[in-house]
């Protein structure tokens, strides 16, 4: 039968489901691509039938055309129905990415590609596979045995809070007097706050009484550059300054800046000492602020006494736990990260000490290799003003004494000590450790599930604080707190900030490892694991966050132990 010309060029499609073309090798495909558009009638393709040779027979019988179209339906639809990789990420917080950054293609305006090879990189670094195995499980890519939900374990159970809540109802004669104290308008309290995030905490906390003793205005704290880890933060880049002068505006004036009646005015500058009291403080700087109307105080940290009268304990609490707010962005951003922590279930946070300057400062050793302990003592050597331990002391001594860091392998064996579950999931807070991802590999094998923030944050969310080693600590901050439970692995700042603010939110758990007295269990090889494990719950019963009254040791901190000022029991609890 003739055809006309136009009929002879006529294309014919077919529908065919995305999943069929995915399925089809990248070679078949260009295969396809390639051929050309006439052939021979004697051709042997497969594929002409469909496309060309409009005399075939499925043409010519449209009961054979729509079978070959339903055909092709139904086991599209089939393959799709069975696939096993489903196209949404099983981890909820995965929402713009499936792959790591380095195995995307990040070119702008490419053509769509109908498929994606991943391919191994064999030879990277042990630390670089590591830190691209605990991405892909941050991100929900990777099965990991147990990682159906948390177990249930006795290990996530709280402590009894015996009712405790927060109590922050102000004397009657502090009621009175501030309205004396928000009055003033001559005396201006400037301070120079310095160290780390948390060490910066403790000295506006202190600044804020300091100004309330003194009935002055408080500008807003100036942080000083840190000598480590040079951040230039300022104090609106960390806290929500807003925020911060509303909550206290009962109690103590807060302005951004000094005004212009004393900005020629030269300031009394002073250092107290350690451990001052209200009186020593108004008898030594008063007179003189009264009359040059600025005064300017440095090195604040601990100087001021813990033992104060129970309204300005009361300040300090209101300062640490509900004035020292994060700014927005910093706080949005730690809340994101741990919604992503709480999604299959409660997680264990760790604060980790294993940086080297901290090795160098206390005067032990990571316990890695003979290498990385030379380099600690090397350091150590060079620079012996770092050393803040006792100096007399030996390593050993400093060890058994409590007073080093946990390093990997001990923090692993207390956790299962502690009935810690395989499969708990850990937020580890921290600098980078010494000796890299390695110096984590004991805790990394035992708890598979173990994640920083980095591992956490999507691309991009970190970058805006790139370099700013504060709001880096602002965020394990947020995170930590959060957590169901946490464990510092050595005192310091940040774990005494977080244990008052646990307590101070109802007695989260908080585990405090009686160093001086497991370690020497540690090295007993004659114990059974059961055994093992007895002793140490055993020795850490009464150190899970109970509440622990300020009162029955002299120099508590309120802010560490905020019972009985700062709290109180249900039975006479005030918001």
């Amino acid at each position: 039968m003739a055809k006309s010309k136009n009929n002879a060029n006529k294309l014919s499609y077919i529908s065919v489901p995305s999943q069929i073309i995915n399925s089809i090798s990248s070679s078949s495909l260009q295969s396809l691509l390639d051929s050309p558009k006439k052939s021979s009638r004697n051709t042997n393709s497969r594929f002409f039938i469909f496309f060309t040779n409009t005399n075939s027979i499925i043409f010519r019988k449209p009961r054979m055309w729509f079978l070959t179209l339903f055909l092709f339906g139904f086991l599209g639809m089939l393959k799709f129905g069975l696939t096993l990789h489903t196209p949404f990420p099983p981890y909820p917080c995965a929402t713009t990415t499936l792959l790591p950054r380095n195995m995307i293609s990040t070119t702008p305006h490419s053509k769509p590609s109908l498929g994606a090879v991943v391919r191994e990189n064999n030879d990277q670094k042990k630390d670089e596979v590591l830190l691209a195995h605990v991405e892909l499980r941050a991100q929900g890519l990777e099965k990991v045995e147990g990682d159906e939900g948390v177990e249930k374990s006795e290990f996530w159970e709280q402590p009894d809070g015996l009712g405790y809540k927060p109590c922050l109802s102000f004397s009657r004669d502090y009621r009175g007097a501030s309205e004396r104290v928000l009055r003033d308008r001559r005396k201006y309290l400037m301070v120079v706050v310095s160290g780390g995030l948390n060490q910066q905490r403790n000295q506006i906390v202190d600044a804020v009484v300091i100004a309330r003793i003194l009935g002055a205005a408080l500008v807003v704290p100036i942080l000083q550059v840190n000598v480590i880890w040079g951040d230039e933060s300022e104090f609106g880049d960390i806290f929500d300054l807003k925020h911060f002068k509303r909550v206290l505006a009962n109690d103590v004036r807060v302005v951004s800046a000094l005004p212009s009646t004393h900005l020629m005015t030269k300031p009394v500058e002073g250092s107290p000492p350690l451990h001052v009291t209200p009186s020593w403080i108004r008898s030594r700087y008063l007179r003189r602020f009264n009359r040059e109307g600025v005064l300017l105080l440095r090195s604040l940290d601990s100087r001021l006494s813990k033992d104060l009268p129970s309204d300005l304990q009361k300040l300090r609490c209101k300062v640490a736990f509900n004035a020292l707010r994060f700014a927005q962005p910093i706080q949005e951003l730690g809340d994101r990260i741990a919604e992503r922590m709480q999604s299959k279930g409660p997680y264990l946070a760790l604060h980790l000490r294993m940086e080297k300057d901290v090795w160098v400062r206390t005067g032990c050793l990571p316990g890695l290799s003979p290498e990385f302990d030379e380099i600690v003592n090397s350091e150590r050597v060079q620079r012996p003003e770092l050393l803040t331990a006792r100096s007399n002391m030996t390593y050993h001594e400093r060890k058994m004494a409590g007073l080093c860091p946990l390093n990997a392998v001990e923090v692993t064996r207390l956790l299962k000590g502690l009935g810690a579950p395989k499969n708990a999931r850990i937020y580890w807070a921290g600098g980078q450790p010494l000796g890299g991802k390695e110096a984590l590999l004991p805790l990394i094998q035992d708890f598979p599930h173990f994640y920083s923030k980095e591992d956490l944050a999507l691309p991009g969310e970190l970058q805006p604080f790139a370099n700013k080693a504060s709001i880096m600590a602002a965020i394990d901050y947020i995170i930590s707190e959060k957590s169901d439970v946490f464990m510092p692995s050595h005192g310091g700042n940040m774990g005494h900030a977080i244990q008052g603010h646990r307590a101070f939110a109802g007695h989260k758990k908080y585990i405090t490892p009686n160093k001086r007295h497991m370690l020497p269990f540690f090295h007993n090889s004659s114990l059974s694991e059961e055994e093992f494990n007895k002793i140490i719950k055993e020795l850490h019963q009464d150190s899970l966050g109970q509440p622990e009254l300020r009162t029955i040791k002299a120099g508590r901190d309120v802010t560490k132990f905020p019972i009985p000022e700062c709290m109180c029991n249900d039975s006479n609890a005030q918001s």
